[in-house]
């Protein structure tokens, strides 16, 4: 399964970029803790734990790629991936978000990024 997803925050590419790889600014953008890395290859964790990976592909400013899961998924699983790119329009950014090789019954997963991402990022950016 793949899906994609769309939000605009009131933030620039590089400050969301910047946020999402610091640990302190991830925790603070989401309200889950958070540990990040800015290195290809480096770990993370997010939301208490519940979901982790590495850094696949970094592109400062532009685009974030990570495997991904949450401790749902079953042992044997493959990564789920996902790929954040970062727009600049009109003194925003477009945030657009690639889940794929999400398991069958990810659809929670949709409802999870607006909620527990995208609703609190747009709150914690609009405060800056």
């Amino acid at each position: 399964m793949e899906f994609t997803l769309t939000t605009v925050l009131q933030a620039s590419p590089k400050e969301i970029y910047a946020a999402w790889l610091n640990s302190d600014a991830h925790t603070k953008m989401t309200g889950g803790q958070a540990t990040a890395s800015h290195k290809i290859g480096g770990a993370f964790t997010a939301w208490d734990g519940y979901i982790w990976g590495a850094n696949l592909e970094l592109i400062p400013t532009i685009k974030i790629v990570q495997s991904w899961r949450t401790n749902e998924f079953e042992e044997a699983a493959e990564d789920a991936v996902i790929t954040v790119v970062f727009k600049e329009e009109n003194g925003a950014t477009l945030l657009t978000l690639v889940h794929t090789n999400v398991p069958e019954d990810g659809d929670k997963y949709k409802k999870g990024w607006v909620v527990h991402y995208f609703e609190p990022m747009a709150a914690y950016f609009s405060k800056k």
